[in-house]
């Protein structure tokens, strides 16, 4: 733990319980969970931090076991008796590769649970019924005395789980829907040149986002014009610890000598056009988060089957006035018609701008999203 102050306080705990959460795989099975676990004292004070921990992936300890074996480690004599853990998601009360967080809680001698986003799954458990049966004192985020942890914790706490959980109210991956386009919505000029439309900034975030999900799913059109390795890549230029799988959508072959066989993520082919088929593959593969790079025609599939919970443009200060457009028809033909979704605030990046919308619920006209 050199890394992290030796006292925090609660409000101080949330925010280094995010940041670590961020450590660990996005997009599988299971869900980034950060946890801090600070000494007895007062609530309002700083305390000494005890243990931190991440959730490294599927099998692995969750969170709040991993902050209570740092814990130990860092001193085998620690008492965690009256400690108060500081998670980012509630903890579990259910028993699959790994026992029950809510247990582990208890019996580490935890007196005091502050969970920053609640998990339906959880609550169905019994998660909070069982630490206060065990005269742990558990609140959630509709439980906070006001101010008393910050907004911007809690926001970043949320944003951690938001397509995890969608995927778990969906029965579905969640699915981000990316392009990289120029003012006037083009993604190539008319012969075809498109690197770099976005600049390096722009580029940067896209290789961060890859890193952050369980699958790239590209269409086999857009393997054979341009070659991508679908690779997550670190500011230096290297592969990233996590690595999306790599999944081509569509009849024709990947080529023997095509890049995305190189260094990466596993490649997944489905042979079929059905954006719906490909998730199910995903869904039975663990993957959660799904990032749909393109091209055209796969974009504007996953549109016309109601399948695209979010989107993020990256758009650069260019016109082109013809070239290729980033979204082929997907049988929109009046505006009242038109897929809606909401923004959420734009960030710059370098000389480009990125953009993010969600969903409405009622974007895809009652269609089974």
């Amino acid at each position: 733990m050199t890394d992290v102050a030796n006292r925090l306080t609660e409000r101080e705990a949330l925010a280094l319980a995010v940041s670590v959460a961020r450590r660990g795989p996005g997009g599988g099975a299971n869900p980034r969970v950060g946890c801090v676990i600070l000494a007895p004292g007062d609530p309002a004070s700083p305390r000494s931090v005890l243990g931190v921990g991440w959730h490294r992936g599927a099998g692995t300890p969750h969170a709040e076991v991993a902050a209570i074996a740092a814990a130990r480690t860092a001193d085998p004599a620690v008492n965690l008796t009256g400690a108060t853990a500081i998670v980012t998601l509630q903890p579990c009360n259910s028993t699959g590769r790994t026992g029950p967080c809510a247990h582990a809680l208890a019996s580490a001698g935890i007196a005091r649970v502050r969970y920053a986003v609640e998990d339906p799954a959880a609550d169905r458990a019994g998660s909070d019924a069982y630490l206060a049966g065990h005269a742990v004192d558990v609140r959630g985020p509709r439980r906070f005395e006001p101010g008393e942890f910050d907004e911007i914790a809690l926001d970043s706490a949320r944003e951690l789980v938001h397509a995890w959980l969608s995927s778990m109210a969906l029965g579905r991956p969640y699915v981000t829907l990316k392009i990289a386009t120029t003012l006037d919505a083009r993604i190539a000029a008319p012969d075809g040149t498109s690197q770099w439309i976005t600049g390096a900034a722009a580029r940067a975030n896209a290789h961060e986002v890859r890193a952050e999900v369980g699958a790239i799913v590209v269409g086999s059109g857009t393997v054979a014009a341009d070659d991508p390795t679908l690779t997550a890549r670190t500011a230096e230029g290297g592969l990233a610890e996590h690595q999306p799988l790599r999944v081509v959508l569509g009849l024709r072959d990947v080529p023997a000598q095509a890049r995305l066989r190189g260094p990466g993520g596993e490649l997944v082919h489905i042979r079929s056009r059905d954006p719906r088929a490909a998730l199910r593959t995903l869904a039975d593969a663990g993957v959660t988060h799904a990032l749909v790079e393109g091209g055209a025609q796969v974009s504007a599939a996953f549109l016309r089957a109601g399948l695209a919970d979010e989107i993020t443009a990256y758009i650069a200060p260019k016109l082109l006035g013809g070239g290729l457009s980033a979204i082929a028809d997907f049988g929109v033909a009046t505006l009242a018609d038109a897929a809606e979704f909401a923004f959420l605030s734009p960030r710059m990046l370098g000389e480009d701008v990125l953009l993010t919308a969600r969903a409405r619920p009622e974007t895809f006209h009652g269609k089974d999203r």
